[in-house]
């Protein structure tokens, strides 16, 4: 254990991590919109179908079998998402990642975040978007470009 956190070792630490997540990400001001007034998302329809995603993605132990693309395609379609958009996503996935859990899995769930972030943003706004950001205090995307890369 590092710092007295436990790296996240299932489903049950995903539900927690998902939830307090979310939770901030609706809250965002920035990001917020996307999930309350554009897509209207209920949380509690949204969790089970996340957390499948993130135990696919780290413990290959979940079905999950959507498209993760298409809803973000059409809320970028309602509104554009920009690197600031997910630049911010990436910020908070890393605070609540960092503020729950250490370890191998976690650092694992990070990069995996900063990787999906980057891959949704060229994929919504071409091969060569910006991911500079603003500057505003947000992880700036072309930073991950280096570990996305590697």
């Amino acid at each position: 254990m590092n710092g007295g956190l436990r790296d996240i070792s299932g489903r049950a630490d995903l539900d927690v991590l998902l939830r307090r997540f979310y939770t901030a990400a609706f809250a965002d001001p920035l990001i917020g919109p996307y999930f309350t007034q554009i897509a209207g998302t209920d949380l509690e329809v949204h969790l089970p179908r996340i957390t499948d995603f993130w135990e696919r993605a780290l413990f290959r132990t979940a079905e999950y079998r959507r498209n993760a693309f298409v809803p973000h395609d059409a809320l970028h379609s309602v509104e554009p998402m920009t690197a600031e958009h997910f630049g911010r996503w990436v910020q908070l996935w890393h605070a609540t990642v960092d503020g729950l859990h250490a370890g191998p899995n976690a650092e694992r769930a990070k990069a995996q975040g900063e990787r999906i972030a980057v891959a949704m943003l060229r994929r919504l706004n071409g091969k060569d978007a910006s991911t500079a950001g603003n500057g505003q205090g947000f992880i700036p995307l072309a930073a991950l470009e280096l570990r996305v890369a590697a």
